[in-house]
């Protein structure tokens, strides 16, 4: 199975998320700089999460179960496209997507200004093997409930995505504090 690829140019971002310069994935991550990505809670008409486990050649928190798909976004990209983009990519779907909320970088995302996004679809998902080990659906009580549980099984930007759905998930146009 192919690795991320290193080479992979991203936006250099400063705490207000202004374009500060680029460098490669593997630049970024061995330094610590913050960038940018996308996340999507695919829900279906039973309203439950699919949420997927990543795969093993995955250069950040491999084998941990994450969103229904996520990614960083390339050098230029909007938040929006990256998340069609990885839809498509990571799952095979494409869908509207409701923009919920984003969060500024921190280590709890990763060093990743975060933006997640949801959908309603009963479509059957493929995913890519080289992104994704697993798919499950579930309810969002019992996400959180396994997230309660265990929360090393999950990546760390997952944690506050499903924290911050289950309080404010009536409330769209709630920002984080």
């Amino acid at each position: 199975m192919p690795l991320d690829r290193p080479d992979e140019l991203f936006d250099v971002v400063d705490a207000d998320d202004r374009v500060i310069g680029q460098a490669t994935r593997s630049q970024v991550h061995a330094r610590g700089l913050l960038h940018r990505a996308a996340h999507v809670f695919v829900l279906n008409s039973r309203d439950e999460l699919l949420v997927q486990k990543r795969s093993a050649t995955k250069d950040a928190h491999p084998l941990c179960w994450t969103s229904s798909c996520s990614g960083h976004l390339d050098a230029g990209e909007s938040y929006q496209a990256a998340a069609v983009r990885e839809l498509k990519e990571e799952i095979g779907l494409e869908a509207d997507l409701e923009f919920l909320v984003k969060f500024p970088a921190s280590e709890q995302t990763s060093n990743e200004h975060t933006a997640l996004f949801r959908t309603t679809c009963n479509e059957e998902p493929i995913p890519d093997p080289t992104e994704v080990a697993d798919l499950e659906w579930g309810s969002v009580a019992e996400w959180s409930r396994q997230l309660g549980e265990d929360p090393e099984r999950f990546d760390p930007p997952f944690r506050v995505l499903l924290e911050w759905y289950v309080e404010h998930d009536n409330n769209p146009n709630h920002q984080p504090d």
